[in-house]
């Protein structure tokens, strides 16, 4: 005898939904999918009517089902938004230029104003070109940086209310679950709001699909024969989050609450009063919201920019006693123009005010010692001398 779907009672069920375990049909999945969608959207007060909303779009699943869902109960409920979609070239050859298309095709299915923005544009740098600097270890962190800041942007051309992205239930656990492992209790007190208000651009994130399973989103795509792009990120395998995603996928196999549980305990978690918190400012040359002096997008180009692509990945401390090395260096004066010293070119002479002078230099003509370099990274106890440089 068939499985018949719990919610109708009539239908055969075609699928459990992963996020209850009950069986249903395809009707009454579509339906509990954007009630529950549209549930979460009223009781967050996440839009107000006549809003200008940019919806995030990369063509793949996630952002491909929110246009859709938006759409539809923007249409169904009388929401009263203006809705757009803006999307961001990373210039990935292979992977974006053909997701973009899928962004251009779901323009003219949804009828929907498309804006696209490029990291060549904005900052002169493509990913490719990223990524032949600094390798494939840590470039998540130059996309992920860039491109929330190329979203800001786009979003205030657009001159928006709010930024919706896809992030499903998934992504915040794996975020919340990075953040401990980290131990960074600033950002893991932000990534489980379902409405960030402190981007420097004065426009809110929100995340209708907060609370979505992200299986229940392929479903809902795949059942609907939406139009996606569902090819992985070509440099995405060497991210730190797939381990995060990973250990997630066992721990859901286990329990199928897991997910939402994750979400919920960090939704409940509080700083003990007296914790000392970094003091979020403005970043002295862009104006973005940041916790140091200059915002991380800025440091990461200005890296790119002086041939130091490491400068800026790794933990603050790190990142800001590199920062104090390069600023150093604007005060060392080489006497001989034509010398110049860098991580790889080090000067054989230096004036005795040259931090990388040799103990027994006394009138800047003995030769002094060469840091040890390995793999373009700065050395941690040896100051670099730029000449004629300045940072930021």
């Amino acid at each position: 005898m068939p499985l018949l779907c719990s919610i109708c009672k009539d239908k055969r069920a075609l699928l459990k939904r992963p996020k209850t375990g009950t069986p249903v049909c395809k009707d009454c999945f579509y339906w509990a999918f954007e009630c529950e969608i549209h549930h979460t959207i009223q009781t967050a007060n996440l839009f107000k009517r006549g809003e200008k909303v940019a919806i995030g779009a990369s063509g793949g699943k996630d952002s491909t089902v929110l246009a859709y869902v938006l759409k539809t109960l923007n249409e169904r409920y009388d929401y009263g938004l203006n809705l757009f979609l803006l999307s961001i070239d990373e210039g990935i050859t292979g992977y974006r230029d053909d997701s973009l298309e899928t962004v251009k095709r779901n323009q003219q299915q949804y009828d929907l104003p498309l804006k696209v923005l490029s990291y060549q544009d904005l900052y002169g740098w493509s990913m490719d070109a990223i990524v032949k600097q600094i390798g494939r270890k840590n470039n998540c962190t130059f996309c992920g940086v860039f491109r929330r800041q190329a979203l800001d942007r786009g979003a205030m051309s657009l001159g928006v209310d709010k930024i919706a992205t896809g992030h499903n239930a998934d992504d915040v656990a794996e975020t919340i679950i990075m953040n401990i492992l980290r131990g960074d209790i600033a950002r893991l007190q932000r990534c489980t709001a379902i409405i960030t208000g402190d981007d420097p651009s004065g426009i809110p994130r929100v995340k209708p699909f907060k609370y979505t399973y992200e299986k229940e989103i392929v479903a809902y795509a795949y059942f609907k024969k939406l139009d996606y792009f569902s090819t992985e990120c070509i440099y995405a395998p060497n991210a730190y989050r797939g381990h995060a995603r990973a250990y997630l996928k066992d721990l859901e196999a286990i329990r199928s609450s897991t997910i939402i549980d994750i979400i919920h305990s960090g939704e409940m978690m509080s700083v003990k009063e007296g914790v000392k918190m970094p003091v979020q400012t403005k970043c002295k040359k862009c104006g973005y919201i940041s916790s140091n002096e200059f915002c991380k997008a800025c440091v990461l180009l200005e890296g790119l920019n002086k041939g130091l692509p490491r400068l800026g990945v790794g933990k603050t401390s790190k990142v800001n006693q590199q920062l104090k090395q390069v600023n150093d260096s604007k005060s060392c004066e080489c006497q001989n123009k034509s010398t110049k010293c860098c991580l790889n070119n080090v000067p054989k002479t230096a004036p005795s005010s040259c931090p990388n002078r040799s103990k027994n230099c006394e009138n800047g003509d003995a030769k002094f010692d060469s840091p040890s370099v390995k793999d373009n990274q700065m050395d941690k106890t040896t100051k670099i001398c730029l000449t004629n440089s300045e940072i930021l």
